[in-house]
């Protein structure tokens, strides 16, 4: 056995060269440097790939139409009050004379008979002393505390009539009233009519119940006739 080295160089060739490791940056080795740049690469790209998608998933919901809601409108039905306020006759604690001032004969017997079917106290017709009228007037006895309210109450069923205190002395046949409180001038506009005729159904009118912030607002009706 012999003590040489087998990797010795034999005598007369030349001794082989080592070639030394390559390196990279800083010392490490460049195996090293290629993977690390090439993971860094890889995460690049993937973000990059990612946010492509994102972008283009969002591009695409933002070209659909908005929804909408609409919401319910809701009509609440409010009670509306139809009726006509009417003050109620006063018919007693006055009589009621008629005096014929529209130069038709019997005119003021048959009004008499009129007034008492509404329920007022008639006293027997008369004639008046002034000239004829047009327009019927209603006078009242301001010494008798009923008869204002009374004879209201005769000037409205007959369409609406002035209401005035009786002259002195009063326009009718004798100069008296007696036991009258009312007097009723006749004119010719009114003679030879009906209480119907003279005072048709008052129009009924609509008040809406008030707003909130508004005010109450009433609305005539027109009936065909």
């Amino acid at each position: 056995m012999t003590n040489e080295d087998p990797n010795a160089p034999t005598q007369g060739s030349p001794a082989p060269t080592r070639r030394p490791p390559r390196q990279g940056i800083g010392g490490s080795p460049m195996g090293s440097t290629l993977s690390i740049v090439l993971a860094v690469v890889a995460v690049v790209v993937g973000f990059l790939i990612l946010n492509n998608i994102t972008n283009d998933s969002g591009s695409s919901d933002g070209g659909s139409a908005p929804e909408t809601s609409v919401a319910n409108t809701v009509v609440d039905t409010v009670p509306v009050d139809t009726s006509t306020t009417v003050p109620p006759l006063v018919t007693q604690g006055a009589t009621v004379v008629v005096a014929n001032a529209s130069g038709v004969p019997g005119s003021a017997g048959r009004m008499s008979t009129e007034l008492a079917a509404a329920g007022f106290t008639m006293a027997e017709a008369t004639n008046a002393t002034s000239p004829a009228l047009e327009q019927s007037i209603v006078y009242y006895d301001p010494t008798n505390a009923a008869a204002q309210d009374v004879a209201t109450s005769v000037a409205q069923v007959m369409g609406g009539l002035s209401v005035e205190t009786v002259p002195s002395p009063p326009p009718i046949e004798g100069g008296a009233l007696g036991d009258s409180g009312v007097v009723v001038m006749l004119g010719t506009a009114q003679a030879d009519k009906t209480l119907a005729q003279l005072s048709p159904p008052a129009t009924p009118t609509i008040t809406a119940p008030p707003v909130a912030g508004g005010a109450t607002e009433t609305t005539p009706v027109t009936t065909g006739g």
